[in-house]
């Protein structure tokens, strides 16, 4: 009798409510391409460092005070007083830089397998409001410790706004509520983070994975499955979402938690990168910091901004840094999606941006020294000439033959017996008898084998760039 009632309770529910037709459309019945690799485990650890960052966020709000006075020491007592206090604050702490880590991983395989291209151009742009949402997210975050770096990173960036001319100065009055970082400025920031721009993330997310699943995943070949359709209208180098890929986004959950864990438990603060330690002091607006730096992600874009001379011309690049990625799905004229099949000049335009990107980040962390200000204009104009060069360089280069279907791209149970000969190589044992007479053979490093290997290993990547 219970079943029966559960059951009509459940077709009440399914009457009134498209439940089974969300599930088979974007899971049970949604085919995706079947030779996913590595670089799409992203997207679903983006998706799940969103929940962790909303639901230690809710409970950390039951504590927090968004006052001026009271901001630091409820954070202290967080910390020290709630139960558990310490886990969910680090959770959310550590949550924040491993969102951004999967979001650049994710946008990075957009760049290599050409996922902004048609038709999947509305997926990217999407996927950069998310990004500018997740910038706008993170810095209001930031200053609700109220502790040194919170309070004069804030101070520094809202300045930026007044170097707009015109409205710059009534902007920045606008954005603090005050003539200095204050009170006020608390207020609206822990506003804007804890319900506005989460509902925005939100609404977003929910249209990025809409569009993704009305035109169809990409692959790492670039090859549009619903070109081959099997007579039961299903792509045949496609496979169900459900149960296969999320079987496997399971397991790349689980890796990534031990990692995730490892730094909550042993390293919260990562050396100063993801949480300063001028941030565990009480804000002072007598005492300016020695080095005022944003949070590691916003580095790059720091350092671009330091890299120009004027003020105002530096806004404008740090904003059309991110600008650009908009037009990138127009920038590139290119046929082919994938990097696999494109040609050298691509390839080697992207290694160039990776480095520069990297290298960007790095400066934004160091003090402004005449040498680091050349290093980071140069990457600046690198990073730049990336995208602005691209509708010319893109359309010289020549690429591969596109093969019609899914290419088969060996497992990593396929490539085990050659991760072991290259091993061997790379070794060499040596018989060694223990005291109670068994011999072992420990191996040693070969400098011989590792360098033949090297050499191995530097041709195929020139062969990959050619």
């Amino acid at each position: 009798m219970k079943t029966s009632r559960l059951a009509d309770c459940g077709n009440w529910i399914l009457d009134r409510f498209p439940l089974a037709s969300l599930w088979n459309d974007h899971m049970a019945h949604y085919y995706a391409p079947r030779n996913f690799n590595f670089w799409y485990f992203f997207g679903s650890l983006a998706l799940l460092v969103l929940v962790n960052q909303f639901l230690t966020g809710i409970l950390l709000t039951m504590n927090y005070k968004p006052d001026a006075n009271l901001a630091f020491d409820s954070v202290e007592y967080i910390m020290r007083e709630v139960n558990w206090g310490w886990l969910i604050r680090y959770m959310h702490s550590t949550g924040a830089s491993a969102f951004f880590i999967v979001v650049y991983l994710h946008m990075f395989r957009g760049l290599l397998y050409g996922s902004f291209k048609h038709p999947r151009e509305l997926i990217w742009i999407f996927g950069m409001l998310i990004f500018v949402c997740l910038m706008a997210e993170a810095f209001m975050g930031y200053l609700l410790p109220w502790g040194q770096m919170s309070y004069w990173g804030a101070q520094v960036i809202i300045s930026l706004f007044s170097a707009i001319p015109v409205i710059g100065d009534d902007l920045s009055l606008w954005v603090r509520g005050d003539y200095v970082v204050s009170d006020a400025t608390l207020n609206r920031f822990f506003a804007f983070h804890v319900i506005s721009i989460p509902l925005a993330l939100l609404m977003l997310v929910l249209l990025h994975i809409v569009a993704l699943h009305e035109v169809g995943s990409n692959n790492p070949d670039g090859i549009e499955i619903k070109k081959s359709k099997d007579p039961w209208g299903h792509p045949v180098d496609g496979i169900p979402f459900h149960p296969y890929y999320t079987v496997k986004d399971l397991v790349g959950v689980g890796v990534f938690l031990f990692f995730f864990a490892a730094v909550i438990f042993y390293m919260p603060e990562m050396g100063g990168y993801f949480l300063e330690h001028a941030n565990f002091i009480p804000a002072d607006p007598l005492k300016t910091p020695e080095h005022i730096a944003p949070v590691w992600y916003f580095t790059p874009f720091y350092a671009i901004l330091r890299a120009i001379p004027d003020k105002f011309a530096g806004v404008i690049g740090m904003g059309g840094a991110i600008v650009v990625l908009f037009l990138l799905p127009w920038l590139d004229r290119s046929p082919i999606k994938s990097i696999r099949y494109r040609g050298g000049l691509y390839k080697k335009a992207l290694l160039m941006f990776v480095i520069c990107f990297i290298g960007l980040g790095y400066l934004g962390t160091q003090p402004a020294t005449p040498t680091a200000t050349t290093f980071a204009r140069i990457f600046t104009a690198i990073y730049f000439g990336f995208f602005l060069l691209m509708p010319l360089y893109t359309r010289w280069e020549k690429g591969k033959t596109e093969p019609t279907r899914l290419t088969h791209q060996p497992s990593l149970e396929e490539r085990i017996p050659d991760l072991i000969a290259t091993f061997e190589e790379m070794t060499v044992s040596q018989p060694l008898t223990t005291k109670s007479g068994i011999t072992l053979l420990p191996r040693k490093p070969d400098v011989t084998g590792i360098i033949n290997v090297s050499i191995r290993l530097a041709k195929k990547l020139k062969e990959s760039l050619d």
